[in-house]
């Protein structure tokens, strides 16, 4: 019995054997072809470029102003330009022009330091003779709107944006312009004969020993956007105004935004 039981036993165990075989098998082929699937997808996926970033628009920052693009009209001004919410600073200096204007908000008031170089600089000029007088300086928002609005009733916006800035554009409202003239001479303030004065001619040779530049001199309209003021200073600080001085540039050339 036990001899004819050995080949049923024999059997039975070689029959298990295939089964787990049989198993082993399908499992190990159905994982192979799901990593060749896998590896086919990442394949055929889109390959991330490290190498290409996602390029960011540039921020307007006090020392990286985003350029306008837009054109501007026939009098300098963009069309339509929002006032910005932070004044412009290109090299560490303050700028105001009609490409880059002020906050309706900004108001620092005169500043200190310019006034104190401002009267140095007339006490200079006393001592040669010439009795110089600051007749402007700062200006806030509002008075430039008044200010402006009545020149262009006067004379029309086109001549009165050749002389006088718009609200939120003019120099003045950076605390560190003046308009400088002759006491007893106030007739030639506010115009270009002043400039050909003794005291004008004083003023002009030796502003940047000072630190002011002569803001909107002659025959720069096209750069600066204003007619040639001879009355018109602008403190930058002696070491810049010396070198716009030598070059004989504009603060726009300067700067490099013109």
């Amino acid at each position: 019995m036990k001899k004819k039981r050995l080949p049923l036993i024999l059997g039975a165990l070689i029959s298990v054997v295939l089964v787990v075989s049989i198993f082993v098998v399908y499992n190990y082929k159905n994982k192979q072809i799901s990593n060749a699937s896998d590896e086919q997808e990442q394949q055929t996926a889109e390959p991330i470029k490290k190498d290409s970033p996602v390029k960011e628009e540039p921020t307007k920052t006090a020392d990286n102003p985003v350029k306008p693009e837009q054109k501007v009209d026939e009098n300098g001004y963009i069309p339509n330009q929002t006032l910005p919410t932070e004044p412009t600073y290109i090299k560490g200096i303050l700028l105001a022009n009609k490409i880059y204007p002020l906050p309706s908000t900004f108001a620092p008031e005169e500043s200190p330091e310019a006034r104190q170089a401002l009267n140095k600089m007339i006490a200079a000029a006393k001592q040669q003779g010439f009795d110089l007088v600051a007749f402007s300086g700062y200006r806030s928002f509002e008075y430039q709107t008044t200010l402006y609005n009545n020149y262009v009733n006067r004379d029309g916006q086109a001549a009165a944006d050749r002389y006088s800035a718009r609200p939120g554009y003019s120099e003045h409202q950076t605390g560190l312009a003046f308009d400088i003239g002759e006491k007893g001479k106030d007739k030639l303030w506010l115009t270009e004969e002043f400039g050909e004065t003794p005291a004008g001619q004083w003023l002009f040779t030796h502003a940047q020993d000072y630190g002011f530049i002569l803001r909107f001199p002659k025959n720069k309209e096209d750069i600066t956007g204003y007619m040639y003021e001879s009355w018109h200073y602008r403190y930058v600080g002696v070491e810049i105004a010396k070198d716009i001085k030598k070059q004989n540039i504009t603060l726009e050339e300067y700067l490099g935004v013109k």
